[in-house]
Protein backbone atom coordinates (compact mmCIF):
# COMPACT_ATOMS: atom_id res chain seq x y z
CA UNK A 1 0.00 0.00 0.00
CA UNK A 2 1.14 3.35 -0.92
CA UNK A 3 1.27 6.61 1.89
CA UNK A 4 -1.82 8.37 -0.12
CA UNK A 5 -4.12 4.73 0.07
CA UNK A 6 -3.11 4.42 4.02
CA UNK A 7 -4.30 8.02 5.09
CA UNK A 8 -7.53 7.42 2.41
CA UNK A 9 -8.43 4.01 4.66
CA UNK A 10 -7.68 5.61 7.96
CA UNK A 11 -9.85 8.40 6.77
CA UNK A 12 -12.58 6.15 5.99
CA UNK A 13 -11.98 4.62 9.50
CA UNK A 14 -12.26 7.33 11.01
CA UNK A 15 -15.33 8.09 9.66
CA UNK A 16 -16.64 4.93 10.98
CA UNK A 17 -15.45 5.57 14.51
CA UNK A 18 -17.44 8.26 14.58
CA UNK A 19 -20.62 6.12 14.11
CA UNK A 20 -20.60 5.21 17.99
CA UNK A 21 -20.37 8.71 18.83
CA UNK A 22 -22.76 8.83 21.24
CA UNK A 23 -22.67 4.91 22.19
CA UNK A 24 -19.46 3.77 22.79
CA UNK A 25 -18.34 5.10 26.14
CA UNK A 26 -16.80 4.72 28.64
CA UNK A 27 -14.72 3.17 25.38
CA UNK A 28 -12.96 5.00 23.31
CA UNK A 29 -14.76 5.41 19.35
CA UNK A 30 -13.07 3.15 16.83
CA UNK A 31 -12.69 2.08 13.43
CA UNK A 32 -11.42 -0.31 11.37
CA UNK A 33 -11.46 -1.38 7.93
CA UNK A 34 -9.61 -4.61 6.52
CA UNK A 35 -8.23 -4.24 3.18
CA UNK A 36 -6.80 -7.28 0.65
CA UNK A 37 -6.10 -6.37 -2.89
CA UNK A 38 -6.98 -2.95 -3.21
CA UNK A 39 -10.52 -3.81 -1.98
CA UNK A 40 -12.44 -3.40 0.80
CA UNK A 41 -13.37 -6.70 2.45
CA UNK A 42 -14.54 -5.63 5.94
CA UNK A 43 -15.22 -2.84 8.22
CA UNK A 44 -16.79 -2.06 11.33
CA UNK A 45 -17.06 0.25 14.48
CA UNK A 46 -17.35 0.25 18.49
CA UNK A 47 -21.40 0.43 18.85
CA UNK A 48 -20.77 -0.12 22.46
CA UNK A 49 -19.02 -1.32 25.87
CA UNK A 50 -19.59 -5.01 25.94
CA UNK A 51 -20.07 -5.31 22.48
CA UNK A 52 -17.72 -5.96 19.95
CA UNK A 53 -14.51 -3.73 19.36
CA UNK A 54 -14.21 -2.35 15.92
CA UNK A 55 -11.43 -5.31 14.69
CA UNK A 56 -13.64 -7.72 15.74
CA UNK A 57 -16.80 -6.63 13.81
CA UNK A 58 -14.43 -6.29 10.86
CA UNK A 59 -12.87 -9.45 10.89
CA UNK A 60 -16.10 -10.98 11.51
CA UNK A 61 -17.28 -9.11 8.15
CA UNK A 62 -14.39 -9.99 6.27
CA UNK A 63 -14.10 -13.72 6.91
CA UNK A 64 -11.54 -15.73 5.01
CA UNK A 65 -9.92 -12.52 3.54
CA UNK A 66 -8.56 -11.33 6.28
CA UNK A 67 -5.85 -13.27 5.60
CA UNK A 68 -2.71 -11.82 4.38
CA UNK A 69 -5.04 -8.19 4.08
CA UNK A 70 -4.17 -4.92 6.13
CA UNK A 71 -6.37 -3.69 8.90
CA UNK A 72 -6.66 0.22 9.04
CA UNK A 73 -7.21 0.72 12.78
CA UNK A 74 -7.97 4.52 14.05
CA UNK A 75 -6.83 3.23 17.81
CA UNK A 76 -4.36 0.72 18.72
CA UNK A 77 -5.57 -3.38 18.83
CA UNK A 78 -6.12 -3.82 22.55
CA UNK A 79 -3.90 -6.13 24.46
CA UNK A 80 -5.52 -7.14 27.56
CA UNK A 81 -8.91 -9.28 28.77
CA UNK A 82 -11.51 -6.77 29.79
CA UNK A 83 -15.16 -6.66 28.74
CA UNK A 84 -13.96 -8.56 25.70
CA UNK A 85 -10.93 -10.75 24.71
CA UNK A 86 -7.54 -8.61 23.59
CA UNK A 87 -8.12 -7.23 19.71
CA UNK A 88 -4.33 -8.10 18.86
CA UNK A 89 -4.87 -11.66 19.40
CA UNK A 90 -7.87 -11.53 17.04
CA UNK A 91 -5.74 -10.02 14.39
CA UNK A 92 -3.45 -12.63 14.72
CA UNK A 93 -5.08 -15.35 14.53
CA UNK A 94 -6.99 -14.30 11.78
CA UNK A 95 -3.68 -14.44 9.70
CA UNK A 96 -3.66 -10.59 8.89
CA UNK A 97 -0.41 -9.21 7.35
CA UNK A 98 -0.32 -5.65 8.16
CA UNK A 99 -1.99 -3.11 10.30
CA UNK A 100 -2.04 0.61 10.60
CA UNK A 101 -2.91 2.35 13.49
CA UNK A 102 -4.19 6.22 13.95
CA UNK A 103 -3.01 6.42 17.77
CA UNK A 104 -1.64 4.85 20.21
CA UNK A 105 -3.37 3.48 22.93
CA UNK A 106 -3.11 6.09 26.08
CA UNK A 107 -4.30 3.23 28.32
CA UNK A 108 -2.11 2.12 30.53
CA UNK A 109 -3.77 -1.92 30.92
CA UNK A 110 -4.91 -1.75 27.36
CA UNK A 111 -1.30 -0.87 25.29
CA UNK A 112 0.97 -3.41 24.28
CA UNK A 113 -1.01 -4.29 21.25
CA UNK A 114 1.83 -2.92 18.74
CA UNK A 115 4.23 -4.94 20.48
CA UNK A 116 2.14 -8.42 20.50
CA UNK A 117 1.71 -8.21 16.69
CA UNK A 118 5.32 -6.90 15.71
CA UNK A 119 6.63 -10.27 17.40
CA UNK A 120 4.08 -12.38 16.20
CA UNK A 121 5.19 -10.86 12.43
CA UNK A 122 2.89 -8.85 11.53
CA UNK A 123 3.93 -5.73 9.79
CA UNK A 124 3.16 -2.41 11.95
CA UNK A 125 2.92 0.82 10.62
CA UNK A 126 1.94 4.23 12.34
CA UNK A 127 0.67 6.60 13.25
CA UNK A 128 -1.11 7.70 10.33
CA UNK A 129 -3.66 11.25 10.93
CA UNK A 130 -2.87 11.22 14.57
CA UNK A 131 -4.35 14.12 15.22
CA UNK A 132 -7.55 13.62 13.55
CA UNK A 133 -7.64 10.13 15.68
CA UNK A 134 -7.07 11.95 18.89
CA UNK A 135 -9.68 14.06 18.40
CA UNK A 136 -11.93 11.51 18.41
CA UNK A 137 -11.36 10.56 22.14
CA UNK A 138 -10.14 13.75 23.62
CA UNK A 139 -12.10 12.58 27.22
CA UNK A 140 -10.99 8.91 27.18
CA UNK A 141 -7.23 10.36 26.36
CA UNK A 142 -7.13 12.54 28.76
CA UNK A 143 -8.72 9.97 31.28
CA UNK A 144 -5.98 8.10 31.04
CA UNK A 145 -3.19 10.14 30.90
CA UNK A 146 -4.48 12.03 34.12
CA UNK A 147 -6.77 10.26 35.90
CA UNK A 148 -9.54 12.69 35.61
CA UNK A 149 -12.50 13.57 32.66
CA UNK A 150 -12.19 16.28 29.92
CA UNK A 151 -14.08 19.44 31.18
CA UNK A 152 -16.34 21.55 28.89
CA UNK A 153 -18.02 24.89 30.50
CA UNK A 154 -21.23 25.62 28.43
CA UNK A 155 -22.04 29.37 28.74
CA UNK A 156 -25.11 31.11 27.63
CA UNK A 157 -24.62 35.15 27.46
CA UNK A 158 -26.04 38.16 26.02
CA UNK A 159 -23.70 39.91 23.80
CA UNK A 160 -22.20 41.95 26.75
CA UNK A 161 -21.55 38.95 28.78
CA UNK A 162 -24.43 38.60 30.94
CA UNK A 163 -26.32 35.15 31.63
CA UNK A 164 -29.01 36.17 33.75
CA UNK A 165 -31.14 39.53 34.85
CA UNK A 166 -30.29 40.62 38.18
CA UNK A 167 -33.75 39.30 39.60
CA UNK A 168 -32.29 35.68 38.26
CA UNK A 169 -34.73 35.81 35.29
CA UNK A 170 -33.00 33.96 32.57
CA UNK A 171 -34.97 32.15 30.02
CA UNK A 172 -34.72 32.46 27.17
CA UNK A 173 -31.28 33.82 26.42
CA UNK A 174 -30.68 32.22 23.21
CA UNK A 175 -33.00 30.68 21.09
CA UNK A 176 -34.31 27.44 19.68
CA UNK A 177 -31.42 26.67 17.26
CA UNK A 178 -29.07 26.94 19.94
CA UNK A 179 -30.87 25.19 22.92
CA UNK A 180 -31.38 22.06 19.86
CA UNK A 181 -27.37 22.23 19.76
CA UNK A 182 -27.54 22.18 23.80
CA UNK A 183 -29.06 19.09 23.48
CA UNK A 184 -26.30 17.60 20.82
CA UNK A 185 -23.57 18.45 23.10
CA UNK A 186 -25.29 17.08 26.43
CA UNK A 187 -25.45 13.62 24.47
CA UNK A 188 -21.46 14.35 23.72
CA UNK A 189 -20.78 13.76 27.64
CA UNK A 190 -21.02 11.25 30.27
CA UNK A 191 -21.64 13.67 33.07
CA UNK A 192 -23.59 17.43 33.39
CA UNK A 193 -22.23 18.89 36.61
CA UNK A 194 -24.46 21.74 37.84
CA UNK A 195 -24.87 23.81 41.08
CA UNK A 196 -27.58 23.97 43.92
CA UNK A 197 -28.23 27.77 42.83
CA UNK A 198 -29.15 26.64 39.17
CA UNK A 199 -31.33 23.60 40.36
CA UNK A 200 -33.58 25.68 43.24
CA UNK A 201 -33.46 28.35 40.58
CA UNK A 202 -34.43 27.16 37.37
CA UNK A 203 -35.47 23.78 38.12
CA UNK A 204 -33.72 22.44 34.88
CA UNK A 205 -34.09 18.16 34.03
CA UNK A 206 -30.74 18.80 31.97
CA UNK A 207 -31.36 15.52 30.44
CA UNK A 208 -30.89 15.06 26.59
CA UNK A 209 -34.19 14.91 25.04
CA UNK A 210 -33.14 15.18 21.65
CA UNK A 211 -29.88 14.96 19.70
CA UNK A 212 -30.60 13.47 16.22
CA UNK A 213 -33.37 12.76 13.76
CA UNK A 214 -34.56 9.03 14.26
CA UNK A 215 -33.94 8.06 17.68
CA UNK A 216 -36.27 6.09 20.08
CA UNK A 217 -37.35 6.04 23.31
CA UNK A 218 -34.25 3.26 24.31
CA UNK A 219 -32.12 4.88 22.42
CA UNK A 220 -32.39 8.23 24.36
CA UNK A 221 -32.34 6.64 27.54
CA UNK A 222 -29.07 5.14 26.92
CA UNK A 223 -27.34 8.33 25.82
CA UNK A 224 -28.31 10.13 29.35
CA UNK A 225 -25.80 11.82 30.94
CA UNK A 226 -24.95 11.12 35.03
CA UNK A 227 -26.59 14.49 36.47
CA UNK A 228 -24.66 15.90 39.32
CA UNK A 229 -25.62 18.37 41.35
CA UNK A 230 -22.56 20.44 43.76
CA UNK A 231 -24.27 21.23 47.18
CA UNK A 232 -21.96 21.65 49.88
CA UNK A 233 -24.87 22.10 52.48
CA UNK A 234 -26.85 19.87 50.94
CA UNK A 235 -29.99 22.25 50.20
CA UNK A 236 -31.35 20.25 47.68
CA UNK A 237 -35.20 18.83 47.87
CA UNK A 238 -36.96 15.74 46.50
CA UNK A 239 -39.32 17.43 44.39
CA UNK A 240 -37.42 18.84 41.55
CA UNK A 241 -37.42 17.80 37.91
CA UNK A 242 -33.46 16.93 37.96
CA UNK A 243 -34.86 13.78 39.94
CA UNK A 244 -37.12 12.51 36.74
CA UNK A 245 -36.04 9.88 34.98
CA UNK A 246 -34.43 8.82 32.76
CA UNK A 247 -30.96 9.68 34.22
CA UNK A 248 -29.15 9.01 37.37
CA UNK A 249 -28.11 11.75 39.80
CA UNK A 250 -25.35 12.06 41.78
CA UNK A 251 -24.91 15.13 44.61
CA UNK A 252 -21.67 16.25 45.16
CA UNK A 253 -21.52 17.48 49.13
CA UNK A 254 -19.31 18.77 51.77
CA UNK A 255 -21.38 17.06 54.38
CA UNK A 256 -20.64 14.00 56.06
CA UNK A 257 -24.05 12.27 55.85
CA UNK A 258 -27.50 13.11 54.47
CA UNK A 259 -29.61 11.04 52.35
CA UNK A 260 -31.65 12.43 49.07
CA UNK A 261 -34.34 10.03 47.73
CA UNK A 262 -33.29 9.01 44.04
CA UNK A 263 -29.75 10.26 44.40
CA UNK A 264 -26.22 8.66 45.62
CA UNK A 265 -24.63 11.24 47.70
CA UNK A 266 -20.52 11.51 47.49
CA UNK A 267 -19.28 13.51 50.85
CA UNK A 268 -16.16 15.54 49.17
CA UNK A 269 -15.12 18.73 51.43
CA UNK A 270 -12.09 21.02 50.94
CA UNK A 271 -10.61 22.67 53.60
CA UNK A 272 -13.37 25.94 53.23
CA UNK A 273 -16.42 23.53 53.42
CA UNK A 274 -17.00 23.49 50.10
CA UNK A 275 -16.95 20.67 47.62
CA UNK A 276 -13.70 19.66 46.56
CA UNK A 277 -14.19 19.97 42.47
CA UNK A 278 -10.72 18.36 42.00
CA UNK A 279 -11.54 15.48 44.17
CA UNK A 280 -15.17 15.14 42.70
CA UNK A 281 -12.79 14.96 38.80
CA UNK A 282 -11.10 12.46 40.27
CA UNK A 283 -14.07 10.07 41.53
CA UNK A 284 -16.05 10.59 37.92
CA UNK A 285 -12.46 9.62 36.10
CA UNK A 286 -12.53 6.63 38.82
CA UNK A 287 -15.70 5.46 37.39
CA UNK A 288 -14.44 5.58 34.31
CA UNK A 289 -16.57 9.19 32.95
CA UNK A 290 -14.46 10.45 30.23
CA UNK A 291 -16.17 13.65 29.34
CA UNK A 292 -18.02 16.32 31.85
CA UNK A 293 -20.41 18.99 30.51
CA UNK A 294 -20.38 22.09 33.05
CA UNK A 295 -23.82 23.70 32.99
CA UNK A 296 -23.95 26.19 35.65
CA UNK A 297 -24.17 29.85 37.09
CA UNK A 298 -21.83 32.26 36.94
CA UNK A 299 -20.45 31.42 40.54
CA UNK A 300 -19.39 27.80 39.83
CA UNK A 301 -18.59 28.91 36.22
CA UNK A 302 -16.08 30.83 38.00
CA UNK A 303 -14.71 28.55 40.22
CA UNK A 304 -13.99 25.78 37.19
CA UNK A 305 -12.19 28.50 35.25
CA UNK A 306 -10.55 29.98 38.53
CA UNK A 307 -9.04 26.10 39.46
CA UNK A 308 -8.24 25.66 35.61
CA UNK A 309 -10.61 22.82 35.78
CA UNK A 310 -11.64 23.64 32.45
CA UNK A 311 -10.18 22.19 28.89
CA UNK A 312 -12.77 23.66 26.29
CA UNK A 313 -15.44 26.72 26.72
CA UNK A 314 -18.39 26.14 24.66
CA UNK A 315 -20.35 30.08 24.67
CA UNK A 316 -23.50 30.54 23.01
CA UNK A 317 -23.80 34.53 22.48
CA UNK A 318 -26.84 36.38 21.97
CA UNK A 319 -27.68 39.26 19.96
CA UNK A 320 -29.03 41.15 22.75
CA UNK A 321 -28.26 43.77 25.44
CA UNK A 322 -29.04 42.79 29.32
CA UNK A 323 -27.26 46.13 30.79
CA UNK A 324 -25.09 46.32 33.74
CA UNK A 325 -26.93 44.96 36.60
CA UNK A 326 -27.65 41.60 35.17
CA UNK A 327 -25.55 38.87 36.25
CA UNK A 328 -21.96 37.79 34.61
CA UNK A 329 -21.85 34.52 32.83
CA UNK A 330 -18.87 33.63 34.95
CA UNK A 331 -17.95 35.41 38.48
CA UNK A 332 -14.21 36.34 38.60
CA UNK A 333 -13.27 38.88 40.96
CA UNK A 334 -10.45 40.26 38.80
CA UNK A 335 -9.35 43.96 39.48
CA UNK A 336 -6.10 44.13 37.29
CA UNK A 337 -5.38 43.32 33.68
CA UNK A 338 -2.52 41.08 34.67
CA UNK A 339 -5.12 38.89 36.17
CA UNK A 340 -6.88 38.51 32.82
CA UNK A 341 -7.85 34.89 31.81
CA UNK A 342 -6.53 34.59 28.27
CA UNK A 343 -8.57 32.35 25.55
CA UNK A 344 -8.03 30.90 22.50
CA UNK A 345 -10.91 30.75 19.67
CA UNK A 346 -11.27 27.91 17.95
CA UNK A 347 -14.58 28.14 15.97
CA UNK A 348 -17.20 30.47 15.39
CA UNK A 349 -20.14 29.57 13.78
CA UNK A 350 -23.70 30.93 13.34
CA UNK A 351 -26.50 28.85 15.01
CA UNK A 352 -29.55 30.15 14.39
CA UNK A 353 -29.71 33.84 15.61
CA UNK A 354 -26.85 33.27 18.08
CA UNK A 355 -23.28 32.39 17.77
CA UNK A 356 -21.69 29.81 19.70
CA UNK A 357 -17.94 30.49 20.36
CA UNK A 358 -15.80 27.62 21.35
CA UNK A 359 -12.55 28.40 22.93
CA UNK A 360 -9.64 27.11 24.72
CA UNK A 361 -8.17 28.80 28.34
CA UNK A 362 -4.80 30.01 27.45
CA UNK A 363 -2.14 32.15 28.44
CA UNK A 364 -1.44 32.73 32.23
CA UNK A 365 -3.24 34.27 35.27
CA UNK A 366 -2.33 36.24 38.08
CA UNK A 367 -4.92 34.24 40.10
CA UNK A 368 -4.36 30.93 41.95
CA UNK A 369 -7.24 29.09 43.41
Amino acid sequence: MTAAADVIYMAHAIQLAKKGWYTARPNPRVGCVIVRGGDVVGEGWHHRAGGPHAEIVALNTAGCDAQGATVYVSLEPCNHHGRTPPCADALIAAGVERVVYGLADPHRVASGGISKLIKAGITVDGPVLEKEAKALNPGFVKRCQTGVPRVTLKLAASIDGRSAMASGESQWITGPAARRDVQRLRAENAVIITGIGTVLEDNPSLNVRECQPGLNASELAEMQPLRVIVDSRLRITEDLHIFEPPGDVLIATAQSEGRVSGAEICSLPNDGGKVDLQALLLELGHREYNDVLVEAGGKLAGVFLEQGLVDELIIYMAPKLLGSDAMPMAVLPFSAMSEAMALEITDIRAVGKDWRITAIPGGETCLQA
